[in-house]
């Protein structure tokens, strides 16, 4: 019995698997993350825009959209520079998609009712990188306004 307890405190634990590099769906998800996070409460109401969005856009099941979040987190976690994942996305993604993505970003931004001027000011930096006009951008600020 007590060889049994030492061996449990003396398992190693399994080794992280590795992030994935990050390509245009991942960078979208993690700047839905990072918005959602820039104002420091990840909030339920963030989390189940994003899941919602990432559901409709890729066309996931819940749990794979709960999954990709979820390796969205990690990889905001693990990076530093927004605007990198934003040049990722334009250099993927076409104007009107773009724009697409935008209005997904204030939806996060406005899906708990409070809108920080930290997650406006990372939307505002991403849709400058996105190369987002700015009349663009107050549309699709408009357009998400959640009901």
């Amino acid at each position: 019995m007590l060889e049994r307890l030492t061996a449990l405190f003396q398992r190693k634990t399994p080794a992280e698997t590795p992030l994935p590099a990050p390509d245009a769906r991942l960078a979208l998800g993690t700047l839905l993350v990072r918005v959602a996070m820039a104002d420091k409460a990840y909030l339920f109401e963030e989390i189940e825009q994003i899941d919602r969005i990432l559901g409709e856009a890729y066309g996931l099941n819940p749990v794979e959209a709960a999954k990709m979040r979820a390796t969205c987190e990690k990889l905001a976690f693990a990076m530093d520079d927004d605007r990198e994942m934003a040049e990722l996305v334009r250099a993927s993604v076409e104007y009107d998609h773009r724009r697409e993505k935008v209005d997904a970003l204030w939806k996060v931004v406005l899906a708990d009712g409070i809108t920080d001027d930290r997650e406006a000011a990372l939307v505002d930096l991403v849709e400058d990188v996105l190369g987002v006009s700015r009349a663009d951008s107050e549309a699709a600020r408009a357009a998400a306004v959640i009901p």
